[in-house]
C-alpha cells in the first residue's frame, strides 16, 4: 500500500509513542478512532517515558479502574488521587536535563495542573493537537463517526487501531516502521530504547523531531 496516497485509523491515546506519530506524519489524513469498546493497558491510557531506572508507564485512571468497558468516548478520568501532578513529577524529572525541555515544558504543563477535562478521548485529542501545531505537522486528522470492523477496512486505509500497544507480547510486527536512533538522556545506562513516547523525542530532538518521524517510515 503506498502510504503517500492512503490515510491511516489510529486509537486515541496519551503522549502516544513514536510510531503512532510516525504514522500521522506519514499520511496526508488521519483517523482517530472514538467509536470502539475502551481497550485496557493500552497506549488509549498509558505512555511510557524514560525515566532514571528505566521504562516508566505513566498511566491515566479511569471511572471504575479495572471495571471500566464500554465505548472509549464515554470513559471519564477518576481524579480520586492528584495523577496529574504525579505524571508531571515523573516527566520533569526523567526529562529536566533534556536539551529542549525547558523550550517545550510551557506549553505541555496546562494538562497537568487542572481538572477541565471529563472524558478521555477530549483530554488526548487535545493533547495531539498541541503537539502536532508544535511539531508543524499538516495532517488533517478527523474523529470516527461510526465504528468500522477490521474485516470491513477499505483497501486505501492503513489500519493500526489494535497494531500498536505498549505490551511486547501484543505489539504486532511493522515492516512500514523502522525506528531512528536518536540521543536519550539516559543513553550510557540503558543503550537505545526504541518507540516510547513522544515526549523523549521531543525533548531530545527537539525542532529535529518531524524529520526524524519522517525518517521512521518506510
Amino acid at each position: 500500500m503506498n502510504q503517500v496516497n492512503s490515510a491511516v485509523i489510529l486509537s486515541s491515546a496519551y503522549f502516544a509513542p513514536v510510531q503512532y506519530y510516525a504514522k500521522i506524519v506519514s499520511h496526508p489524513k488521519a483517523y482517530i478512532e472514538h467509536c470502539e469498546n475502551y481497550l485496557k493497558q493500552s497506549y488509549r491510557n498509558r505512555a511510557v517515558i524514560l525515566a532514571a531506572n528505566g521504562p516508566l508507564p505513566l498511566t491515566i485512571p479511569i471511572v471504575n479502574g479495572p471495571s471500566a468497558k464500554g465505548p472509549i468516548k464515554e470513559q471519564q478520568l477518576s481524579f480520586d488521587y492528584n495523577w496529574q501532578q504525579m505524571h508531571w513529577r515523573s516527566i520533569v524529572s526523567a526529562y529536566n536535563n533534556s536539551p529542549f525541555f525547558e523550550y517545550y515544558a510551557d506549553e505541555l504543563v496546562p494538562f497537568f495542573e487542572t481538572k477541565k477535562w471529563q472524558f478521555l478521548v477530549d483530554f488526548n485529542e487535545e493533547i495531539q493537537a498541541v503537539l502536532l501545531k508544535t511539531l508543524n505537522i499538516k495532517t488533517t486528522i478527523e474523529i470516527t463517526e461510526t465504528y468500522i470492523a477490521k474485516e470491513d477496512i477499505p483497501s486505501d486505509l492503513s489500519d493500526f487501531r489494535y497494531l500498536i500497544h505498549p505490551k511486547n507480547s501484543v505489539q504486532n510486527p511493522d515492516e512500514s516502521f523502522v525506528p531512528a536512533p536518536y540521543h536519550q538522556v539516559f543513553n550510557e545506562k540503558w543503550g537505545f530504547l526504541p518507540n516510547l513516547s513522544i515526549l523523549d523525542l521531543l525533548f531530545n530532538e527537539g525542532p529535529a523531531t518531524t524529520t526524524l518521524l519522517k525518517s521512521c517510515s518506510r
